[in-house]
């Protein structure tokens, strides 16, 4: 072990010998367990320190020397394929500019479009798999001739002569029909009777979309915690410093003037932010109690009159779905196929609108009026799906109706033979409605506009300006369409690469409004408070699109005409079907336990547990913050006593000073984990002055001086009370 030589010096009683506190620091180091990869210390130190962490008298063997390297490799390879990944993703360089051009926050929005495309492509990956892959290798037998139902219909209602009228491919595309017969729908899939193979086909169909469903909530969870604001953690009052941002956010790699002005752009957008938070800050803290009671009396207002209107909306789209299914015989049959998506767009439009101008009546603060309005289209975008949905059930499966045909079969099996198409139709059509829209407005309604009010000039063309880019509408828009697409997992298993294709073309179509037809909103959005929001909005829709599913999977009847489930009571009875045939009677009693009720005590046990303790390691975290933020406090103010005290002492000479050494000063020396003294790989000081430094005889130099010339060792012999930073 290298140990540095005694230098004769002068030392108070009581001071330690460098040597004794080179050794006490190597021993702290050799037990402790701290990994030396995060010390900050040279690679000669950490190398010493690994040395000194081998067992005494014990050699490393030669597979551990291996498995060693290779995870050094295995690491090297894993960070050279991120950074790969980084350079070759999708739209870096777009997603780039309009961060810098726009801030953060719009950047948020296009960041979250490409993690639903990559979201869809993910959720395809079951379905091709495990379905379409087994059937086009199978070759599954003909499943035998259709049933022949004998219902006792009050009149037929299938015969459409609309069909005939307009029949036209178009309109057949739009509408689904011309894609019954592919595996775009439930009805293609077919099947015979299950056997005892290993592989269940069924099985595999069922499975998929609630494994879908489960991969986009593990993605969209991750994503979600990856987002939260750092304040949630470190407080409401915790305000970054400006001065960070001014002296810290420039990139001096930068050599390009284009670079150069989109930096300047978006360092301007991050004080836009910090300012904006703020003064509202500023004017929450001073408002008076009175004035708190009068807003909180509006609030309840407000809200009430949205929440009439939130009624009467999704009451519009519950009879007009109910109208467009009870009037298929009309000769207006395809224009009524896009009544309900037309009625929900038409009041996803109105609504902010509306939203908007009862909010702004009150005289609300800007964020305060934002939010309020936000939180309201979440609630009418989410309202009107759900309602939409509801309608659907109510007409094709008689929930709440009496039928003769209900009481057999469990639907409608007068009107809808096979059911499952009918509603993968309806959410296939809203599906395309929503980007018929989005392109529809922007071609049609966005550049016009920007057109007319850069050719005219005027108070009116002044005061119409360009269409505001909104990320929170924007957002919903696309949030709306996932719902949709979660929703017909089990109707359309293809439906995730129909709205794959629709966000691809979507991200061209929104850059391309952003840079040429809209101007940016005027409220900026920091992208952590802004990615947050989106994920919790997409898991509201991803809620509301599992329920409906658990309960069609696990309660409804099939179709008897079409499907894999036709000899069914419910998709769900061909799982404890496979379990009778493939698994022994203990799994099978295994399995029925799981899926009893009497597993249900035990689980809410446990999982009531992990939430306990969850909640508690979060609440020991924010104390444990909330006491280094006032330790650093204190660091701070004894630094300053100590240098006050320091300026107060008599300075017989500036080799002899015996002043407190400053962070600031400590900070501009290389670190190493001797203090005081370089250890092998450590520099050491530029200038030897006598008394202070001396070379041993490794040619290593020690102690290190302070900063008036008096080794380091000494000044914290000298302040043993000082803190450690």
């Amino acid at each position: 072990m290298l140990r540095p030589q005694s230098v004769p010096s002068e030392r108070g009683p009581g001071v330690p010998e460098p040597e004794e506190l080179w050794e006490a620091e190597m021993e702290r180091l050799r037990c402790s367990g701290a990994p030396v990869r995060g010390l900050p210390y040279a690679m000669m130190d950490k190398r010493l320190i690994w040395r000194l962490r081998e067992p005494a008298g014990k050699q490393t063997l030669r597979w551990q020397r291996w498995q060693r390297r290779r995870q050094t490799v295995e690491r090297r390879l894993r960070e050279a394929a991120q950074r790969l990944a980084r350079g070759l993703g999708l739209w870096e360089g777009a997603l780039y500019e309009i961060g810098g051009l726009f801030g953060t926050g719009i950047q948020s929005y296009f960041t979250f479009l490409r993690f639903l495309l990559l979201l869809n492509l993910l959720s395809l990956l079951p379905t091709a798999s495990f379905v379409l892959l087994p059937l086009a290798w199978l070759s599954p037998p003909d499943p035998g001739p259709a049933l022949n139902l004998t219902l006792q219909c009050p009149g037929s209602s299938q015969s459409q002569t609309g069909i005939l009228k307009f029949h036209n491919q178009v309109w057949h595309v739009l509408t689904g029909r011309a894609l019954t017969n592919t595996y775009l729908f439930y009805g293609a899939y077919r099947l015979g009777p299950e056997s005892s193979s290993v592989y269940s086909i069924r099985l595999a169909y069922l499975l998929s979309p609630l494994a879908c469903l489960l991969l986009c909530f593990c993605g969209t969870l991750q994503r979600m915690v990856k987002g939260l604001p750092q304040k949630t953690l470190l407080g409401q009052d915790y305000k970054v410093p400006l001065s960070s941002k001014v002296f810290s956010s420039w990139d001096f790699c930068i050599r390009v003037q284009e670079a150069a002005t989109i930096k300047k752009h978006e360092i301007r957008n991050e004080f836009k932010v910090e300012l904006e938070e703020g003064r509202h800050f500023q004017l929450m803290q001073q408002q008076t109690r009175a004035q708190r009671v009068c807003h909180l009396l509006s609030y309840l207002r407000v809200n009430l009159l949205i929440g009439l209107l939130v009624v009467g909306a999704i009451s519009a789209i519950f009879w007009a779905t109910k109208y467009s299914q009870d009037n298929k015989e009309e000769s207006l049959f395809l224009l009524l196929q896009y009544l309900p998506p037309g009625v929900i767009a038409l009041v996803n439009f109105l609504g902010p609108l509306l939203f908007t101008f009862l909010v702004q009546l009150e005289n609300y603060p800007p964020n305060t009026e934002v939010n309020l309005t936000l939180i309201w289209c979440v609630v009418l975008k989410l309202a009107s799906l759900g309602m939409f949905f509801f309608s659907l059930g109510q007409t094709i499966l008689c929930i709440g109706r009496d039928k003769t045909s209900c009481e057999s079969y469990g639907y409608n099996a007068c009107d809808y033979q096979c059911w499952e198409n009918s509603v993968g139709e309806e959410l296939y059509k809203l599906s395309i409605f929503n980007f018929l829209l989005t392109a529809a407005f922007a071609f049609l309604v966005t550049l016009p506009r920007r057109l007319l009010v850069d050719r005219f000039s005027g108070r009116f063309w002044a005061w119409l300006d360009r269409e505001e880019f909104l990320v929170p509408k924007n957002v919903l828009d696309i949030v709306a369409a996932q719902t949709v697409t979660w929703m017909g997992l089990f109707y359309c298993p293809l439906l995730p690469l129909l709205n794959s294709i629709f966000l691809f073309l979507t991200f061209y179509i929104k850059k391309y409004t952003l840079l040429k037809n809209s101007r940016a909103s005027l409220r900026p959005f920091r992208a952590s408070s802004s990615t947050f929001f989106f994920q919790l909005v997409l898991l509201l829709g991803l809620l509301l699109a599992v329920v409906p599913l658990g309960y069609v999977v696990s309660s409804i009847h099939s179709s008897l005409d079409c499907g894999l489930f036709t000899n069914y009571s419910a998709p769900w009875q061909v799982v404890p079907e496979l379990v009778a045939l493939g698994l022994p009677p203990l799994g099978q009693r295994a399995l029925h336990y799981l899926g009893s009720h009497a597993f249900s005590f035990p689980l809410l046990i446990m999982l009531s547990l992990v939430l306990t303790v969850c909640i508690s390691q979060t609440q020991a975290n924010a104390r444990a913050i909330h006491r280094l933020r006032k330790q650093l406090v204190w660091v701070q103010e004894k630094w300053h006593l100590v240098e006050d005290l320091s300026r107060l002492l008599p300075e017989p000479g500036r080799r002899d000073s015996l002043g407190p050494e400053s962070p600031a000063s400590r900070a501009s020396r290389p670190r190493s984990f001797c203090p005081g003294f370089p250890c092998p790989g450590s520099p050491g000081p530029r200038d030897p002055r006598p008394g202070s430094s001396a070379v041993n005889a490794l040619g290593l130099r020690s102690p290190c001086p302070g900063p008036h010339g008096t080794p380091a060792s000494t000044h914290r012999a000298r302040f043993p009370s000082g803190p450690e930073l």
